[in-house]
């Protein structure tokens, strides 16, 4: 007699935690005084916690306070200072109640999703996307409605393709700065997007992981247009903190009770450690920005370069620290070719059907978040493979 298996154990792999072992073990398998590899398959910033943070846990574990629980919902102290951040960024007036302190970004989604729908629900969502979104949705027996977007739409969703869905959604998620296209959403369209919500009672989930790295175009919050909108941020990306596994919630007044039961049982609280460490990220504006300005330089590099590279088509990476190249037909899918690039160069890439089941093959996507020096061999690297005529085959 067999034993049953759950149904969200049938959810997909997310790929790129499958590249990044294939990057670990050609790592391993590399002979002694050979080229490394070059990560840039992972949103991994090269730069660790700022040095206001990781002195602020160290204070915290030589003051022998036990760090133990927290409240659900997080330290008052992190909560406040998360609303002074929206004051300081955005203009906007939060109340710390408001504030869900929770285990990253990636402890967010389900608290929301569970918060905000029913099984069953339909939540609308962009593709190319963050895996995790439809993994997370249809492991909770949700039903993503996929947006197919492109180049021409600067790969976000438009009114237009909400106004077509008949019956309208339960939800939908938004991402500015995109992952995997760095694409945002301007102030003025985030705006509509949020109104068209509303007026149609369809829960907003605003994933702003990656406010703080934008290139050429203003942010705009999701908080300060849609007051029954969820907001989901995170100390991984621009606070440069990804293994403290510490993230927030923006919640409209109706959720904060349902989201702290939620997280009263799947994680009791955040940690106690990495949320004092948090709260210290926040003086830490001046070095964070100079992790900016090197992502900055390693995008306009980057795209100085990838067409001489033989890669011609490019996302718009207007924020985040992504390229979402188109690959040219004869290379052949996007699997296999990043599977021959890690081989040939040493350069490992995310396959873009981690991104766009349907079309993603066609795609990859490259991460310059690493050592500034790490791109800039990246992209002698992939000019020399060019030149050799490593792109010709499949």
């Amino acid at each position: 007699m067999g034993f049953k298996i759950g149904a969200g154990a049938n959810a997909p792999p997310f790929i790129v935690m499958d590249v990044i072992a294939a990057a670990n073990a050609a790592l391993r398998a590399l002979p002694a005084g050979a080229p490394g590899i070059i990560r840039m398959e992972v949103g991994q910033p090269g730069t660790g916690a700022p040095e206001a943070a990781r002195r602020a846990a160290q204070r915290a574990l030589a003051s022998g306070d036990p760090l133990g629980y927290t409240e659900a919902l997080g330290l008052p102290e992190l909560r406040a200072r998360i609303a002074a951040h929206y004051q300081d960024w955005y203009g906007l007036a939060l109340s710390p109640a408001r504030i869900a302190v929770t285990l990253g970004a990636s402890g967010a989604f389900p608290l929301a999703f569970l918060a905000a729908f029913d099984r069953g629900d339909r939540v609308a969502l962009a593709a190319p996307f963050y895996p995790p979104y439809v993994n997370i949705l249809t492991a909770l027996g949700l039903v993503p409605v996929i947006l197919e977007t492109d180049a021409d739409t600067r790969f976000q969703p438009s009114l237009a393709q909400l106004e077509r869905l008949d019956p309208a959604p339960d939800g939908l998620i938004l991402a500015s700065p995109s992952n995997p296209a760095g694409a945002m959403l301007h102030p003025e369209e985030l705006a509509r997007l949020a109104s068209w919500c509303e007026s149609a009672g369809v829960r907003l989930i605003s994933d702003e992981i990656y406010h703080g790295l934008n290139y050429t175009a203003a942010l705009a919050s999701a908080a300060a247009v849609s007051p029954h909108a969820i907001v989901i941020n995170s100390f991984s990306k621009y606070f440069s903190m990804t293994g403290w596994r510490i993230g927030w919630m923006v919640l409209p007044a109706e959720l904060i009770r349902p989201v702290e039961c939620l997280a009263q049982n799947f994680f009791i609280s955040a940690p106690h450690l990495s949320q004092i460490a948090a709260i210290a990220a926040f003086d830490a504006h001046a070095e964070l920005a100079g992790n900016v300005a090197r992502y900055r330089r390693s995008r306009d590099l980057l795209r100085d370069t990838l067409p001489e590279a033989g890669f011609t088509r490019l996302g718009p990476a207007e924020g985040a620290f992504y390229f979402y190249v188109e690959l040219p037909e004869e290379l052949g899918p996007s699997p296999a070719f990043c599977t021959r690039m890690l081989a040939e160069t040493g350069i490992a890439a995310t396959p873009g059907v981690d991104f766009d089941h349907r079309r993603g093959k066609r795609f990859m996507r490259l991460s310059y978040c690493g050592p500034e020096a790490d791109m800039a061999r990246a992209t002698e690297r992939l000019i020399a493979w060019h030149r050799r005529g490593g792109l010709g085959g499949r």
